[in-house]
Formats: structure tokens, C-alpha cells, sequence
């Protein structure tokens, strides 16, 4: 698991990403984002999400590579 430490000449660090990520208009909204598993795992890893996600009290879902960031304190109810 790589994260952006390991890309020194890159301007984002994974707390820069997170902050960018959670300051979107949706996420301040209170809707739905949408990433890449990977980019996750690669740019923040998962330790440092998983953590900004409970301090935030928020839930995410992981399905066919892509992961759905529920930017609420609702609970999440899976249909099927």
C-alpha cells in the first residue's frame, strides 16, 4: 500500500486530499461522493480514510472498485 509519502515531489499530502475531498460542495451539502478504491488506497491508504470517516461519524460503502462516501450522520440502509 502506497500513499502520497511515498511521492515526494507531489503537492498533495493525504491530509491535504481528505481536507479537499470533504470541503467539496456535495460533501458540505450533506450528499453522496464517489472515488476510486484505488485512489483511495494509494493517496491516503486505508488506515488514515477509515479514521477521517468515524471522526466525521460518516459511512462509506466499497463496490466494484469505487467507494460511496455518505457525507451525513444517517444511517445507511443496503436495499439488496
Amino acid at each position: 500500500m502506497q500513499n502520497m509519502s511515498s511521492y515526494p515531489n507531489s503537492p498533495l499530502t493525504p491530509d491535504i486530499w481528505l481536507r479537499d475531498l470533504f470541503s467539496s460542495k456535495a460533501a458540505r451539502d450533506g450528499k453522496v461522493i464517489r472515488r476510486k478504491s484505488e485512489d483511495i488506497e494509494r493517496l491516503v491508504g486505508w488506515p488514515l480514510f477509515t479514521a477521517e470517516l468515524d471522526r466525521r461519524g460518516y459511512h462509506a460503502v466499497e463496490k466494484c472498485g469505487q467507494v460511496v462516501i455518505f457525507c451525513n450522520q444517517a444511517p445507511v440502509r443496503v436495499l439488496r
